[in-house]
């Protein structure tokens, strides 16, 4: 996936998602955009007593500020298709709504 794949919003996402990885130097970037517009990114915490991947990370800032759905999710990551633990966190924020669009981008494009 590449910007140019993305209407300007989610090229947003992706953008920050990739400079965040870039700038931790970390395994993943994600952001993602709440139900009223606000974006989180986040990397991989990778500390001996906590370990989050990068969307889960950036979905419990969103949670913390107050969100209660997603309408977009970004992951960069090496990873051929989304973890189902990380499915797994979005469902828990599902509204009744159009579910999130999830995107998945190669760290190299």
């Amino acid at each position: 996936m590449t910007d140019n794949q993305l209407d300007p919003e989610n090229a947003k996402l992706h953008t920050l998602a990739k400079a965040q990885r870039a700038r931790n130097g970390a395994a993943e970037g994600a952001a993602v955009r709440d139900e009223t517009g606000r974006t989180y990114v986040a990397t991989t915490v990778e500390l001996p007593a906590l370990r989050l991947s990068a969307l889960q990370t950036a979905i419990a800032m969103a949670v913390v500020s107050g969100a209660k759905a997603l309408e977009a999710a970004v992951l960069v990551t090496e990873d051929k298709q989304f973890r189902q633990e990380d499915l797994d966190v979005i469902a828990d924020l599902k509204d009744s709504g159009t579910p999130p669009r999830l995107f998945l981008a190669d760290p190299k494009l």
